[in-house]
């Protein structure tokens, strides 16, 4: 549950769980690439690291395991948090201080389907990613900053993103350094630093910080679906917008995000009423 929100789909080459329950995470760290081998044995985590960036990731374990977290000043206030609350007492939010690696897949999810984010993630990974170091195969590492921006137009067209995101991931591979810097900022600032990139808005920064800074009041705010299963699950009504999602989730201020990672998981979701919109492909064009 901790790590689980760094994983951008099942086919996600950047992230693996195997068989034997064993996660791994291909990185690009300050350090250079790096390769991080979790597993959970006996009440404890094991870990292993490879490649010039292998060190860092070990420096940075308690952290991304969620050890920087603080859930203590969290009170429920709705007997579905309480009760989610009461179920996954070990539920911590990671803290990668990875900015550029979680805005970009974060960009190419801003209204596109599920599905569509993570084959455009998945394809360009392994087009313009390199091979992690370490033994696993088909474990990629995301590509620098520089060969972000050198993408050429029909490789993104090729992975189904349209020009509109493309451009904007362009803008910030170019300002990578100065992103970055983000991870060590308090949110507001950091939210005010993401969304001085044209084509970055509340939803983007959000999503990015509640990985790569593990803020729990990052609310995801403009979202399709999070304030109709917030309405939903805290109400029992149908049809919330931000507006009513921010009211109900006002007893929480500070502590939002971790509000809404528990509702989510209790899978109290609205009933669907029609069929799903169908994605849009816009490689075949």
């Amino acid at each position: 549950m901790t790590v689980g929100p760094l994983r951008r789909g099942p086919g996600d080459p950047a992230f693996r769980v195997t068989p034997e329950g064993s996660v791994w995470r291909a990185c690009r760290t300050p350090a250079g690439p790096g390769t991080l081998r979790l597993a959970a044995r006996s009440g404890e985590i094991e870990a292993e690291a490879w490649g010039p960036g292998g060190d860092w990731l070990l420096e940075s374990l308690p952290a991304i395991l969620g050890g920087e977290d603080d859930p203590s000043p969290f009170t429920p206030r709705h007997r579905l948090v309480h009760e989610m609350h009461r179920r996954h007492p070990g539920l911590r939010l990671t803290r990668t201080r990875l900015v550029l690696e979680s805005l970009i897949p974060s960009i190419l999810e801003q209204k596109v389907t599920s599905d569509e984010a993570y084959r455009a993630w998945r394809l360009l990974l392994q087009r313009h990613g390199e091979p992690a170091p370490g033994p696993l195969d088909r474990l990629y590492v995301p590509p620098t900053p520089r060969t972000w921006a050198m993408v050429p137009s029909w490789e993104w067209h090729r992975a189904g993103v349209d020009g509109k995101r493309a451009a904007t991931i362009v803008r910030a591979a170019r300002v990578a350094r100065r992103l970055e810097e983000a991870a060590a900022m308090d949110l507001p600032a950091a939210l005010a630093r993401l969304q001085l990139i044209p084509g970055i808005g509340p939803w983007t920064a959000a999503e990015t910080l509640q990985r790569s800074n593990g803020a729990p009041d990052a609310i995801t705010v403009g979202d399709l679906h999070v304030p109709k299963i917030v309405g939903y699950a805290l109400t029992g009504r149908r049809g919330a917008d931000d507006a009513m999602m921010l009211e109900l989730l006002a007893p929480y201020e500070g502590q939002r995000h971790r509000a809404c990672r528990l509702i989510l998981l209790s899978g109290r979701t609205p009933p669907r009423r029609a069929p799903r919109f169908a994605p849009n492909d816009i490689s075949r064009l």
